[in-house]
Parts: structure tokens; sequence; C-alpha cells
């Protein structure tokens, strides 16, 4: 078995593009030797700012031999069949094909034997097909080329067991081909010769001697390991941001962590639009000190050495922070001169959306339904309301302007500056939240209403204007406004009837002249339940028990619905709830072959006195006792309760499948014994609906 090792040697790829090259590369190669017959062991790509890297392992020198056969007509079948399957199988006569007695007659077999192919022809002819395939999100001509490739290629190393493939790739043009080869360059200043390579495990220690890094995750793990040690030894932490360091890790091949300092003078302004834009225009670590708060000191990767230390490194970039800092204390300096209210109608030139009005008009749709999810819920209304009025303002600030990942964060700076309550401003901070399965939820009352009110606003919005998700697309992230305000309802337990706060919200657009279409509170409802699979699948709970509850009705209140579900997943876990499940459905199965054979239903009452077995007796008993004690618990929402009322009809109802003949000679008896089966199933029924349920 033989090694195969591919890299593509170019200008600076996008950090962001590189990962996922990386992983199309080494999917578009694995699934071309796939096709091609070739098996292998194990495949591993590899990116950095300038290079993507292929290994892959036990290929074998030449692909299979291959024998196919093809059925073809009866001997003696008319020429024009005999013609168009020796057309269909590339044969030029009938003396090329085999005579076969199948037992059924004798036909014709077209027989044809493929040689194997070297392995190295067949890597030759994948590479610059898969080159062209490689979904770049951008790609470039240079120079007179025709062809488009993410950045200007240099050079391509192609080794099949150490020796170089015949073959390259057409740049198009007057630009010369890109011929394979068996040489690469180290880092761009550090290292620049070229020098060649015979085998993937050369390869990765001569870059490494060339001051590259190959691996990415190694060097994420050396920027991280080495920017704690640079904090820790000024007694600070490293504020963690993984996002950053993925990024970092593609912009540098040899990283060098950095620290530097931060003027004092920029530490009044609020620690998230520092570290905002330390991050989104300097790519820099912030540090904590050991009260959690922002140090005035910056951590930079570099992505090369020098004599000093970096001690020149570090200046220019302390000098660059410098200007970046200055905007942005004059932007929070200016921001505080207006007070939130002030610019609150400014709301009215931004467009929320073309068919649902202004932000202005958004914030006074989550004002009204802040205050009614308030009531609902006992948090202060004139709080909610509010900060629902505020919670949009900071988005016409300067510094909300340069940094849009900080809205609703300024709100609150600005809300606590001009003596707003700590309640109101960190309602304003949370009412974004929570923005994915990882954010914090909010818990607070006041935040919780104003957050339930924006997300609701929004969904009711789309869908009254028939904007919904479909299939991949959700450009509104309706489905993760959904996923929030289930969050925030189940997080906090809130008893919180969603259908009337979908009318409520639905009325303040209609009220507002916008989304006058029919009531949008059914879709929602089957649009939440949908969602609502998706949370409990995480945790382990199958669809169909959240169809079979939600089929009942009443699935507004998320809190009982789920209190059902789970009292449910635990009472078909069981043994006495999985033979009850059985029964159903043998039940059920029962009662609809015989209700289309009669073409009548067999819903009525059970008529007690012609009950005639003692089975049939102990289950129509049974029956009414289970169902008079899970009444109460029902309504009470003791779900596990009512379900272990249930699992008493176990016994009852195998010895009724056991000993009695349900379609009995005597019709009257027969129909009674089809009731009871029927009442089997709306007893159940009654706690979930049991057909929905699988297995």
């Amino acid at each position: 078995m033989t090694e195969f090792l591919l890299e593509f040697f170019s200008e600076e790829i996008p950090a962001r593009m590189q990962a996922r090259a990386a992983d199309d590369l080494k999917r578009l190669v694995t699934d071309a030797l796939t096709a091609n017959g070739l098996s292998f062991t194990a495949a591993a790509a590899h990116s950095t700012p300038r290079r993507l890297a292929l290994v892959v392992d036990g290929l074998p020198e030449r692909t299979a031999d291959v024998r196919e056969e093809k059925k073809g007509p009866r001997v003696g079948s008319p020429e024009q069949a005999v013609v168009g399957f020796l057309k269909s199988a590339g044969l030029a006569s009938l003396d090329q094909c085999e005579q076969r007695d199948t037992g059924k007659g004798v036909f014709y077999f077209a027989v044809t034997e493929k040689a194997g192919r070297a392995t190295a022809e067949v890597l030759a002819e994948i590479i610059p097909t898969v080159m062209a395939a490689l979904p770049w999100p951008k790609s470039m001509r240079w120079g007179t080329g025709t062809v488009r490739w993410v950045r200007p290629l240099h050079s391509i190393i192609a080794l099949f067991g150490g020796t170089i493939l015949d073959g390259g790739f057409e740049i198009g043009g007057a630009q010369p081909r890109v011929v394979f080869g068996n040489s690469t360059r180290g880092h761009r200043f550090l290292a620049p010769d070229a020098f060649t390579v015979d085998s993937f495990a050369d390869y990765q220690a001569k870059l490494l001697a060339a001051k590259v890094v190959l691996d990415r995750d190694a060097r994420k793990a050396k920027i991280k390991a080495d920017a704690e040690a640079l904090a820790a030894r000024e007694g600070l932490t490293l504020s963690p941001d993984e996002a950053l360091l993925d990024e970092v890790a593609g912009l540098v091949e040899w990283p060098v962590a950095l620290i530097g300092s931060i003027d004092e003078s920029f530490m009044d302004v609020p620690s998230e639009v520092l570290i905002t834009s330390m991050r989104t225009h300097q790519k820099y670590f912030a540090a904590l000190d050991s009260a959690g708060k922002m140090a005035p000191r910056f951590i930079v990767v570099a992505n090369t050495e020098t004599v000093d230390g970096g001690k020149a490194i570090v200046a220019g970039n302390e000098r660059v922070l410098r200007a970046r800092l200055s905007d942005a204390k004059f932007f929070w300096d200016q921001d505080r001169k207006t007070k939130l209210e002030a610019r609150v109608p400014a709301l009215e030139k931004i467009t929320f959306h073309a068919k649902l009005g202004t932000v202005a008009e958004k914030v006074t749709r989550v004002q009204l339904l802040a205050a009614e999810i308030a009531r609902t819920i006992g948090a202060d209304v004139d709080a909610a309301s509010r900060a629902s009025l505020l919670c949009k303002a900071d988005l016409v600030t300067e510094v909300v302007g340069e940094f849009p990942e900080v809205q609703g964060i300024m709100g609150r700076y600005y809300a606590l500056g001009q003596g707003e309550s700590a309640e109101v401003a960190d309602a304003i901070a949370a009412h974004y939240k929570p923005v994915g399965p990882s954010d914090s939820c909010p818990t607070a009352p006041v935040s919780v209403a104003v957050a339930l009110a924006d997300k609701i606003d929004t969904l009711v919005g789309f869908f009254a204007i028939d904007d919904k998700p479909t299939g991949s697309k959700d450009p509104y992230a309706l489905r993760r406004a959904a996923l929030g305000v289930i969050r925030l309802v189940l997080e906090n337990g809130l008893r919180l009837p969603l259908s009337a706060v979908f009318t409520a919200a639905h009325g303040a657009y209609t009220v507002g002249g916008f989304a006058a279409s029919g009531s949008v509170s059914g879709d929602l409802i089957a649009f939440f339940a949908d969602r609502l699979k998706v949370v409990l699948r995480e945790q382990g709970v199958r669809h169909d028990l959240v169809d079979a509850v939600f089929a009942l009705g009443g699935g507004d209140d998320l809190v009982r619905l789920l209190a059902r579900v789970k009292a449910l997943q635990a009472f078909v876990g069981s043994d006495e709830g999985a033979n009850l499940l059985a029964a159903y459905k043998r039940a059920s199965n029962i009662v609809r072959i015989e209700e289309k054979k009669d073409g009548a239903s067999f819903d009525q009452p059970v008529e007690a006195d012609r009950l005639d077995l003692a089975e049939e007796q102990a289950l129509f008993a049974a029956l009414n006792a289970a169902s008079a004690t899970a009444a109460p618990l029902l309504a009470a929402e003791d779900f596990t309760g009512a379900m272990a009322a249930l699992a008493n009809l176990r016994g009852p109802v195998d010895d009724f499948f056991t000993k009695v003949t349900v379609n009995a000679d005597d019709a009257g008896l027969r129909v009674n014994r089809l009731r009871l089966l029927t009442q089997i199933r709306a007893t159940l029924n009654a706690v979930a609906d049991f057909s929905k349920i699988e297995g």
C-alpha cells in the first residue's frame, strides 16, 4: 500500500476559507478515489495561509481488474433486438458474445474484461478535476490566465509513493502550466528558499524546520498556550474567544504571541467596545484581571520572529491601536450627550421591512406586547414598557454604527448613564438574547418580557406577510427567533398561552396598518412544534412523542406540553407502557379493519350487561377505573400519575387478548367487544395520541 501527497502552494488564502477548503479537498479527492475503485486506509487534509495539503494512506498500486456481464436477448430474437443489444454493449457482432442456457432459454451475454489501471495515472487525472471543482466563495484570474482559482498558484506537490506524478494544471492564456513536482517553500520571510520532499513525514518535518506549523489545530494550540502564558506573567488571564483564535490561526504559519499596552485614557470606554474594536480591526486578544474586568493589555500574534524580540512590532501595534481607540472614545463621548429617548424618533428613518414598517413602528408594537406579557408573567409592566421604548435607540448611536456587534449592550450603558433603573437597562441589553444555542438566556422578568415581545413581533409579522422559512432558507432567522422564544419560556417555566400572545401581536400589526392577513396563530403553533422537536431531540426525546402530545391540542402552553412529553417518554420506555402501546396498536388495527368491513364506527358506549366473559368484564372495569383516576390527575397536570394509572391496564388488556375472541359468532357480542377495544383507544388517547407513537 502506497502514500499519496498533494500540496497546492499559493499566495495567501483568506483565513475564513481555509478550513472549509481543506475539508472540500479531502471530500473531492476521496470521492474521486472511491468512484475509480481505489480503496485507502486514511486521509487527512491541512491548511495554512499559503497552502492546502492532503495525504492519503493505503492506496494500491493499481485499480482492480473488472469483469462486467450484460444479459442480452434470447437466441433467435428479432434482428432489431440483437442490434440494439450489441450497440448498448459496445460490440460489433454476436461472435463477441457468449450463449448461455439460463434454464428459461438460451440467451446472449456480453462479457467485458477491463484491466486495472496504474493508480498514478488515475491520480494525475483526478487532481486537475478536483482543483476545478473546489467551491471557493471567491476566486480570481491572474496575469493572462483564463482559469479562476482562489489566489495565484505557484506550485503543486503531487507524489505517489515518493514519485512525482506526470501532469500539471493549466492556467490558460499565456501563463505557463503548473507542472506537478516535489518542491515547496517554507515561511515567506524566515525560510523562503525552495526544498524538495519525498513523503508526508518528510514534508511536515521540513516545513517545521522552515518555520511553518502545518497542522491547524497545532497552530491554534500554540497561539492559545503562548497567549495565556504572556497574560499569566502579568497576573492576567486570556479573554476566551474561540472565533478569533480560529481566524488568527488562518493568518499565520509561524505564530509568535506578543503583549502590548493600552493607554489608560481609553479604559473608561466600555470594555465591549474596546474588545470589539481590537478583535474586529486588529485581531488582538484581550486580557482580564483577577476580577474578570478588561486589563489595559492586548495580545497580538505576529507571523514572524524578529531580532529585537518583537519590540518594534508591539510598538507599531500600540500606535495603530491608539488611533483606533481614539475613534471609539470619541464616539462614546459624543453618544452620551444625547439621551436614548431623544433618539427614538430617528428610528423612523430605519426600515424594519418594506411590508412591516419602520423600526420606530416595531418599537411601538413591542411596547404594547411586552406590557401584555409582563402582566401575564408577573413582571413590572411599566419597566417592561420603558425598556421596550428604549431598546432599539442605540441603533442610531455612533458607537453601534461603527460596531454593530454591541447593539443592546451599548443601550444598557447609555440607559444607566442617564439614570434609568438597572431593571430597564438590563432588559435593553438582554432583549436580543438568546441569539444562539450557546448564548445565555435572560431570567429577570422584565428582560424576559421584552425579549419575548421582540422575537414574537418579528415572527408574527413575517408569518402574516407569508415570508416564512422554506427548506434551508431562513433569511430573517425566524427559526432562531422561535428557538429563542422556546428557551425563554421553558428555562423560566412560564405559563404563557402562546396562541393568545400571537393574536395580540398580530392585532398590533393590523392596528398599525400592516400584515392585515388572517390569523397566523395556527401556523406559528405548528412552526413552534417543529422547533420544539429540535430542542427535545437534543435532549434525547423522540419526535413522535412530541407529535403524540401536540395532537391533543393545547400546544401553546410549552411548559405543560414538555411535562406531558417527558412523562410519556418515561411511560413508553417502561415494560407496562411498551406492552400497552402494542395492545393499543392491536386494538386500533382490529377496530379499523372491522369498521371498514362494516361501514360503521364502534365508538358507542359499551353495554355492560352484554359482557360475557370474566376477562372482558375485568377489562371494562379497569378502563373505567383508569379513566376515573387519570382525569383529575390530568386536570392537575400530574401526567406521571395519570400514566401510572394507565399502567394498571396491562394485566386486564393482556388477559383480554389471550382469552377473548373479538369476532364472535354472535353479532351483538362482536359489536360490544369492538366497542370495548374502541374504549381502550379512547382511554389511552386522553393522555396522548398513541397512534402517533412509533414502535
